[in-house]
């Protein structure tokens, strides 16, 4: 998939990539997946070409600009950006280092690549005074209550009655 801001660069990419396809050892795999798969985008602007890849949420992204670091900000939904002319999604895979197992299918819009916190245990803590209870615990009831648990609703309602 390209995104771009430019028409003349759309229409040389397209002339490329069928070209290249003609030359390549699994052109009938390669073609099928461009013909299902295969998208050029011209946007009015690099900003929108940007918005749309966020929304795409792209397994692999490359910024094939010329400031790179400018616009890398602006990526919100991603699971690798590689950074510049110079920086072929390949390198990724092969040579210079980044996971490579990547969210994909747009999953990049609320997934991380996986990383050593996958294989990190951790522990979630909560503390709460009787008085901060206090002032939600009507509140807890009403959710536990729409789910149909009671029990959850009356836990929180119990611990801020007087008698204690």
């Amino acid at each position: 998939m390209l995104i771009t801001d430019s028409p003349s660069l759309a229409k040389a990419v397209q002339g490329a990539v069928e070209e290249l396809l003609e030359t390549m050892e699994r052109k009938e795999i390669a073609r099928v997946s461009i013909d299902n798969n295969g998208k050029i985008i011209v946007a009015p602007s690099l900003d929108k070409a940007i918005e749309i890849a966020n929304e795409i949420a792209p397994e692999h992204l490359e910024l094939c600009v010329d400031e790179p670091f400018a616009y890398l900000a602006a990526i919100r939904h991603a699971g690798s950006v590689f950074l510049g002319r110079y920086c072929p999604e390949a390198l990724g895979d092969y040579l210079a280092g980044p996971n490579h197992t990547l969210p994909t299918g747009g999953t990049a819009r609320f997934s991380s690549p996986l990383s050593v916190d996958d294989f990190v245990k951790k522990t979630q803590f909560t503390f709460f005074t009787r008085e901060a209870l206090a002032s939600c615990a009507q509140d807890v009831a009403y959710f536990a209550e729409k789910e149909g648990l009671t029990a959850h609703a009356k836990s929180a309602l119990v611990r801020t009655e007087e008698t204690q």
